[in-house]
């Protein structure tokens, strides 16, 4: 099926945002500087849990690696939306773009189930701290990660499956600025009813189960805190996990938005504005929320900020 696919062509064309016209030049602008600061952060907040010993914590661990899935991410997404602004319609091979949304859905998969297991952290956390240092030791830390990204490979790779092993042979313009599903399943020809059904099998799957393990996380997290006897101490439990709360919120709302519709409900200009979201500012998201609200990381920041000072004179 893909030797017949090459055979109708060679790949597809980017169309982006090519009907905002002289507009492109201020999104360029725009996205360029949220695409630097959203790397800077991630960046940032990787090297601060790395060298500060009062992160060396399982929660800290797992926020770098959301920092590093994030950081992947986008570089698989902007630099080529970025060229597309400036330069017009991208091209993009058959397989190019296979493999990017390979690597898009596999790290959005990866996302899902390390907000999970984030969850689950301060489930642990809240609910049974006398033995919380023994439920999440190293091993243990190291099985979660790994399964978060092992599972988003393998969701990644059964979509780019199920849409891949279409035929394309009308048109070849993606009204979209990356390799994402709904607009690539747009240019299939024939019937795409088993693909769409497949694509929306493996989103619930992914939406729903991890949102269903961070529900289940937070029902006995309310639990015990409602049985804190003081409000100051109710106050300081809620807080711990008040970052991680609103990333779940945005992340799970976008993503349901884009992937748990009906085909009658894309349009695909529309989206292409919401994907901005989920591809531009979501993953801005993760530094800024834990640098706000989080005191322990604000002031392993502020602590690395001096010391470059320090170094500096």
């Amino acid at each position: 099926m893909v030797e017949s696919n090459v055979t109708c062509w060679q790949g597809f064309v980017f169309l982006g945002f090519s009907s905002f016209g002289e507009l492109q030049l201020l999104l360029f602008v725009l996205f360029l500087s949220l695409y630097l600061v959203t790397i800077t952060s991630n960046v940032f907040i990787i090297i601060v849990i790395r060298l500060d010993s009062h992160l060396h914590t399982p929660m800290y661990l797992f926020l770098s690696f959301l920092s590093f899935s994030e950081t992947c991410y986008t570089l698989g997404i902007i630099p080529r939306m970025l060229s597309g602004l400036v330069m017009g319609g991208q091209a993009i091979s058959f397989m190019g773009c296979a493999t990017q949304m390979f690597f898009s859905a596999s790290w959005a998969c990866t996302n899902c189930f390390l907000l999970s297991v984030m969850g689950f952290d301060r489930y642990v956390a809240i609910c049974a701290p006398l033995h919380y240092a023994s439920r999440m030791n190293p091993t243990v830390c190291a099985q979660l990660v790994g399964t978060s990204f092992l599972s988003g490979y393998l969701f990644g790779l059964g979509m780019t499956l199920v849409i891949f092993r279409l035929s394309f042979c009308s048109s070849h313009e993606i009204q979209h600025f990356f390799c994402d599903t709904p607009p690539v399943l747009s240019l299939a020809c024939g019937d795409t009813r088993l693909s769409e059904l497949g694509i929306l099998i493996l989103s619930l799957l992914v939406l729903l189960v991890s949102f269903f393990l961070i529900s289940v996380s937070y029902a006995y997290i309310l639990v015990a805190i409602l049985r804190i006897p003081s409000a100051e101490g109710r106050r300081k439990a809620f807080s711990t996990c008040a970052s991680h709360l609103t990333v779940v919120v945005i992340h799970y709302g976008c993503a349901s938005f884009m992937y748990l519709r009906p085909k009658a409900s894309y349009s695909l200009e529309r989206d292409q504005l919401i994907a901005v979201t989920y591809t531009v500012a979501t993953p801005l998201l993760n530094p800024i929320v834990y640098s706000l609200r989080n005191r322990a990381v604000q002031t392993a920041l502020r602590n690395a900020f001096r010391g470059s000072l320090l170094g500096k004179r």
